[in-house]
């Protein structure tokens, strides 16, 4: 599925390679995908509708996945927590300290896919050059321009596709501003 995002890279009248948001999807809790934008048609092959809707679904089983997959621990008797609060104590005891985030980071030598989860468990999917910074801070801002013009628009039902025209022009506008650096 991901070979079919191979991106075109470019290079400036420098020579350098420029740094390049491609393409976001946002999918619901339930793995359907609600939301998605191309911003620079040169980066990324054309992929039909049923495409995304396939990639999104399978970017959920695979993030589900992934959020299973914790390693046990063996943690030392003095910084473990006292039996009576675990499901099973004794010696060399292997614990699971902290749950798995799952998958949060993709990278090819074409591009990365930078995952973010929300607590509502909508995942945001960031389709970038491999040299794009602060790609965390980039998809942090569009969650939330997504929590002000499509959670509080009055007319948007939980779990739907996203249609909000303010929200587009917002997020194309910022997006915009950030591959023209």
């Amino acid at each position: 599925m991901f070979s079919s995002l191979i991106t075109c890279r470019y290079r400036s009248a420098f020579g350098d390679w420029l740094a390049t948001i491609f393409a976001l999807i946002i999918i619901n809790k339930a793995g359907g995908l609600i939301y998605n934008k191309t911003f620079h048609e040169g980066g990324l092959n054309k992929i039909s509708t049923n495409d995304y809707l396939v990639l999104a679904g399978t970017f959920h089983g695979v993030h589900a996945i992934t959020t299973r997959l914790n390693p046990l621990k063996n943690v030392p008797a003095a910084d473990r927590i006292p039996a009576s609060t675990t499901l099973a104590g004794g010696p060399g005891m292997l614990t699971r300290p902290e749950p798995s985030s799952g998958l949060e980071v993709l990278e090819s030598e074409n591009f990365r896919l930078q995952c973010f989860n929300t607590m509502t468990g909508t995942k945001f999917l960031l389709f970038t050059d491999t040299t794009q910074a602060n790609v965390d801070v980039t998809i942090r801002r569009i969650y939330e321009m997504y929590a002000d013009y499509v959670m509080k628009n009055p007319f948007y039902q939980l779990e739907m596709p996203v249609r909000c025209d303010m929200f587009d022009r917002k997020l194309s506008s910022y997006i915009r501003e950030l591959n023209n650096r």
